[in-house]
């Protein structure tokens, strides 16, 4: 069946297009895509994944058309102007 796996780094995406066994989880795509050696610095233990944009886990079964998105942590830097106060 043809699946898509695809992840964001902060400074490169990707979008690997790949035919797996009928039978196959989201950790064989990702696996199989090659897309660990690509980006070194995934770890599924930690990160979170999903299927067009819903959490799933890495033993869900995949379906016909999926897409398997690996997600980062988006680190958010506030500067001197954020703040949480209301006051103008």
């Amino acid at each position: 069946m043809k699946v898509a796996v695809a992840y964001a780094s902060s400074s490169k995406q990707e979008w690997l297009n790949l035919n797996i066994g009928d039978d196959s989880t989201v950790e064989d795509a990702i696996i199989e895509s090659g897309i660990l050696q690509r980006f070194p610095e995934i770890n599924l233990k930690t990160q979170k994944i999903g299927i067009f944009g819903k959490m799933t886990k890495l033993s869900a079964k995949l379906a016909e058309g999926d897409r398997v998105e690996i997600y980062r942590k988006i680190v958010r830097v506030m500067d001197e102007d954020d703040d949480d106060d209301d006051d103008d």
